[in-house]
């Protein structure tokens, strides 16, 4: 199991991101899932500390950092330029 795996709340924490109400993160091993409402999303490969985004959505990255037990601080990058700041917060760990 890797330290990201596990269903995460997104919380938005500023720049250029838009609400983040019923935005969720599902990670699991090397691979993941950005879902609004519980509804299919976009796809992304776990690289380290990385959620590196497939097409269409390719050149989006969000780089994560730890801040605490269950919790993650993240930038929204595009093509390597910060655009956003979120949290992770996890609410179910990996199965």
């Amino acid at each position: 199991m890797g330290e990201l795996d596990g269903l995460w709340d997104v919380r938005r924490l500023g720049g250029l991101l838009p609400p983040l109400l019923g935005v969720t993160k599902k990670i699991d091993g090397d691979g993941g899932e950005t879902r609004v409402a519980g509804l299919p999303g976009v796809s992304f490969h776990v690289a380290g500390r990385e959620l590196r985004y497939r097409r269409p959505f390719a050149g989006f990255v969000d780089r994560l950092e730890p801040a605490g037990p269950d919790r993650w601080r993240g930038e929204a990058t595009f093509r390597g330029r910060v655009f956003g700041r979120f949290e992770l917060v996890r609410t179910e760990p990996a199965k």
